[in-house]
């Protein structure tokens, strides 16, 4: 199975590029990974929050095969803990797909069309995080999830 994780946008931070960038090898050892940013939308300030979304979604959808398993990172999603994150990965892998597909939306998240095409909705936290942020913390948890399926040390129960 290949995971691949869309984000709107390029993070303008360099210490959260370094990091995600950590996280991104780690994630190499454990499985085929791949990290995909759609740039920002030319002239957004002249959009409406709708029009973006609908934009913002067209370019997505560009980007997924009818065949793969969407996972919308959303603030209404499930939330699980570490062990039930690891756990949702190994029923994805057992399930035989070819890939699965996380996906960070723009600022004002995802359009309709997007949130039909969509499998599932994954919460990291209620909390609201930057979309920069959210980036790194996902990584990790990815990364802490496999770690959790190979009984390594990383994750601390």
């Amino acid at each position: 199975m290949n995971i691949k994780l869309l984000a709107i946008g390029k993070t303008d931070n360099k210490q959260l590029e370094d990091l995600i960038s950590n996280y991104l090898k780690r994630l190499g050892f454990y499985v085929k990974f791949n990290f995909e940013i759609i740039p920002d939308l030319k002239n957004a300030k002249n959009l409406n929050e709708s029009q973006q979304k609908e934009k913002e979604g067209k370019l997505i959808l560009e980007k997924v095969e009818n065949s793969d398993i969407i996972v919308l990172l959303d603030e209404n999603g499930k939330q699980y803990d570490s062990v039930g994150f690891s756990e949702l990965l190994q029923k994805h892998m057992n399930s035989g797909i070819k890939r699965l597909v996380f996906v960070i939306g723009g600022p004002y998240g995802f359009s309709p069309d997007i949130y039909n095409r969509a499998n599932s909705k994954l919460s990291l936290s209620k909390m609201t995080f930057s979309h920069q942020m959210i980036r790194l913390f996902f990584v990790e948890q990815l990364y802490r999830g496999f770690t959790i399926l190979k009984n390594e040390p990383y994750h601390h129960r």
